[in-house]
């Protein structure tokens, strides 16, 4: 038996039900792993409410963490028993112990600690398909982060200006333009008191931007669209505010021949190989000081339905981490 937590009707945070489970041992293929610490994410909320459709009722929520293997399943290879290790997978994260097929599993470089681990998986790999698959960020390009005070907006703020971007973010509230700034962003734009499209249009000498990383979805669109240079791409990966709604193709033609993309992890990540090489990127863009990664709040795994709160409220900034 572990501790875990569980939707049996989808709805708000007090779905999430804290309860005991039963671990069976693992089977063919599988790895059982005490799980150290569990990555919170607004796809956790969307498959709590219902936007996203789970398998069934009830589930297991979460989808990144991070442990150490305590046992294996027959014809399994790769791992083994102590092994540190860290995984992105739809469901079943928000959990002490459980059994995982090993092809979701990354071993943990000695450097990356447990808790960097466990918020690495979704909202880093996510990071890294963005800028180096989706659009490939490059030295002088100008890009726009919406959220960027976010676990995914600070580190593709980071990493974009690494790569040498020009990066201009949003954010709420005057502490959370502080952070982003702290971690990469050049221009940032208080979108409560500013008309975003005005002022990137103002920073940008009215050149636009060559991308727009929208994860807020409804409350930024069609604004998004409105802040690209011709041919520009509108990249939307997230509904933190809701989905963005349904819109005819010609307004990619009104707004200067844009290219738009709606673009998910599992897709960039659906082989081993790219998987690793994901993982890898990343990793090292830790390890060699590329990349810092903000942990700036920790809850019991108990109190996931308060994460959950505060995850809706706006009241995080940065990555938070459930510990069971």
């Amino acid at each position: 038996m572990t501790k875990a937590v569980r939707v049996h009707k989808v709805g708000g945070p007090e779905a999430l039900v804290y309860e005991s489970v039963d671990v069976p041992a693992p089977a063919s293929g599988e790895v059982r792993i005490r799980q150290h610490a569990v990555g919170l994410n607004f796809i956790d909320v969307y498959y709590r409410t219902g936007l996203y459709k789970a398998p069934g009722l009830p589930f297991i929520a979460g989808n990144e963490a991070s442990g150490e293997v305590i046992a294996v399943g027959p014809g399994v290879t790769h791992f083994h028993p102590g092994d540190r290790v860290a995984y992105y997978h739809n469901l079943g994260a928000y959990t002490g112990e459980r059994n995982i097929p090993w092809e979701k599993l990354v071993k943990l470089p000695d450097h990356i600690t447990h808790e960097q681990g466990a918020v690495l998986m979704l909202k880093g790999l996510t990071v890294w398909y963005l800028l180096h698959k989706t659009f490939k960020v490059e030295p002088h390009h100008r890009v726009l982060i919406h959220a960027a005070a976010g676990g995914i907006g600070l580190l593709a703020c980071q990493w974009a200006r690494a790569l040498g971007a020009h990066v201009i973010g949003t954010v709420g509230s005057r502490e959370k333009a502080e952070l982003a700034e702290a971690n990469g962003c050049d221009h940032v734009i208080l979108y409560n008191e500013e008309d975003f499209v005005a002022r990137v249009k103002q920073i940008s000498r009215n050149e636009g931007c060559d991308v727009v990383y929208d994860g807020v979805g409804k409350a930024t669109f069609p604004g998004s669209l409105s802040c690209l240079k011709p041919r520009g791409m509108f990249v939307s990966f997230g509904n933190a505010s809701g989905p963005v709604p349904p819109f005819s193709i010609a307004e990619l033609n009104n707004h200067g021949s844009l290219f738009a993309t709606r673009p998910k992890l599992n897709d960039y990540v659906g082989t081993r190989k790219e998987l690793l090489e994901g993982a890898d990127t990343l990793f090292a863009a830790v390890i060699n000081g590329k990349l810092h990664v903000p942990i700036n709040h920790a809850y019991a795994l108990k109190d996931a339905a308060k994460a959950h709160i505060d995850l809706e409220s706006r009241k995080t900034t940065g990555a938070s981490i459930l510990k069971p």
